[in-house]
């Protein structure tokens, strides 16, 4: 009978191991055989932002987040201080841009995405993932001249074990 008990118990552990139970920020690899999830641990705090250095500008550009319902993201705004190459100068249907202090901001009424392609740029301007108040660099974290799938989502204890959890800074 303890033997019984002790299989069954097994079997529970493994099962669990493979049950997506952890949300997470995840940037999986694409154009790969062997697929590497790296991630951020989510905890209740719902805004994010990437920050990166315009290439052409030369200026930050700050984008901001917000994780809803079934780990939907819903781009809430953009934050920029030069027009033009790359950037809107003017806003679309379910946006509204202002001018104030230098910075546009852009926002957006109904912006939601599943996931969206991140490429890892091989220069050396910012790239900065902020969560729950704690910086990640993204061009450390990640390899260069590739892309990564980004997404919320739920990943197993095998998933975060196996996977790259991304350090802050």
């Amino acid at each position: 009978m303890n033997k019984l008990i002790g299989v069954v118990l097994i079997f529970l552990f493994i099962g669990f191991c493979f049950i997506p139970i952890f949300t997470a920020f995840t940037f999986t690899e694409t154009k790969t055989e062997h697929e590497t999830i790296h991630y951020i641990t989510k905890d209740k705090q719902d805004i994010f932002q990437i920050t990166f250095t315009h290439t052409i500008h030369l200026t930050d550009v700050i984008e901001s987040y917000r994780v809803i319902e079934s780990n939907n993201i819903q781009l809430v705004s953009m934050e920029y201080s030069n027009v033009a190459i790359g950037m809107p100068g003017y806003a679309e249907e379910g946006q509204t841009l202002s001018y104030e202090n230098g910075v546009y901001t852009l926002k957006y009424d109904k912006a939601v995405l599943n996931d969206f392609i991140l490429h890892i740029g091989d220069v050396d301007n910012k790239l900065d993932f902020f969560y729950n108040k704690k910086s990640f660099d993204l061009k450390e974290e990640l390899d260069r001249g590739k892309s990564y799938e980004f997404e919320v989502k739920k990943i197993s204890l095998f998933e975060k074990v196996k996977g790259v959890q991304l350090n802050e800074r």
